[in-house]
């Protein structure tokens, strides 16, 4: 059964047919779920979402769109969550520099506390960076920030950058965008990195894959993506569904 380490069900895109989506992902080959907050309510949403199905874990955390009301508060808030057992990571977090804002420095300011609370809480990172590449390392390293371990989402950079997390055990996420016509450098990543450090995600409801894109996603079009892998690895997508859920399964300490 696959495992969709990173989806965002809480999103207002599926309230019309959320419960129904997700009561029909195992005859879809899907068996755990990770749902990610991306903001204080959205956090507060995956953990109610993660705690009342048997099949989906929470990541809590605030991606770099939304820290520009953050208090020092809601870091304590975040630190608390991580003990409810359904909550397996701190995540999303990281640098967006795509838009001018929020500015750099009050994203960095809140990815460092992100990470602080990750490292005091002993918890796994999820990190979105992009195009953010240097400032986004930096920050790991200044704060020791693979101590954890963690996963890169949506990983977007090249080889060279890829074998820097790699290096330091951290796991990389492949998504949708691995099936894009114009992904070059990721399918040089997916070709070039081992399995063992490879979990698929979806980023639910964003980036679906061919023959699907433009569509709302779900964890059910990962098969796309593992179809992509495969071809990309000359593998068997049975061996990559079970790799990558073993792989996920460490990255989150399910059942360690």
């Amino acid at each position: 059964m696959i495992f969709d380490t990173h989806a965002h069900y809480t999103d207002a895109r599926f309230d019309e047919d959320r419960e129904e989506l997700l009561a029909g992902m195992k005859a879809r080959g899907v068996g755990e779920i990770v749902e990610v907050g991306a903001s204080i309510q959205s956090t507060k949403d995956a953990v109610n979402l993660a705690e009342s199905h048997d099949n989906i874990y929470a990541a809590v955390g605030v991606h770099p769109e939304d820290i520009e009301r953050l208090t020092p508060e809601d870091m304590q808030w975040l630190a608390d969550l991580t003990h409810r057992d359904k909550v397996v990571a701190i995540g999303e977090i990281g640098l967006d520099y795509y838009y001018d804002e929020p500015g750099r420095d009050l994203q960095k300011k809140w990815f460092t506390r992100q990470l602080q609370v990750a490292a005091e809480t002993q918890m796994p990172v999820i990190i979105h960076s992009r195009d953010a590449a240097k400032d986004t390392l930096d920050i790991m390293n200044e704060h020791c920030a693979w101590q954890n371990g963690g996963v890169i989402h949506c990983f977007s950079y090249g080889p060279e950058i890829a074998k820097i997390y790699l290096d330091k055990g951290f796991y990389l996420g492949i998504g949708g965008v691995v099936t894009f016509k114009n992904s070059k450098k990721l399918k040089e990543v997916v070709e070039m990195m081992p399995l063992s450090q490879m979990v698929l995600e979806t980023d639910s409801p964003y980036l679906t894959p061919v023959p699907h894109r433009g569509k709302r996603n779900d964890s059910g079009y990962l098969t796309h993506v593992v179809d992509e892998i495969a071809a990309l690895k000359s593998c068997d997508r049975e061996e990559i569904i079970r790799i990558t859920r073993e792989n996920a399964h460490k990255l989150y300490r399910i059942g360690q």
